[in-house]
């Protein structure tokens, strides 16, 4: 049976945390262990670029979707780093009236 969130090399993110996650400040240091250790596999299991392999790869899949209220230290430790480096999908929406109003003046006063 694999383990799970095995990886080969530790997790780095260079460009929003330069000198490493412990000391910038935005994590505990048992988070920061936790990305650097774990941050590789959560990175490919929410791209699609590695399939879960065990029911906790598969759960933290689930939790990446928003199926599933994050429960482990993994699965919150990523959902705080998505937040904070804005790598979570946003939603942008639109909103008033699309056609404008009749009495609408946007020519420039003189």
């Amino acid at each position: 049976m694999a383990e799970s969130f095995s990886v080969s090399r530790r997790f780095f993110d260079d460009k929003n945390y330069p000198r490493g996650f412990a000391r910038h400040g935005d994590y505990t240091i048992r988070e920061a262990q936790t990305l650097e250790q774990y941050g590789l596999a959560c990175l490919e299991l929410e791209s699609g670029e590695r399939k879960p392999a065990t029911p906790e790869e598969k759960r933290f899949v689930a939790v990446c979707k928003g199926e599933e209220i994050a429960e482990s230290v993994i699965e919150k430790a990523w959902l705080k780093y998505r937040d904070l480096t804005g790598k979570t999908k946003r939603i942008y929406t639109l909103s008033g009236n699309v056609a404008g109003d009749a009495n609408d003046d946007f020519s420039a006063a003189e």
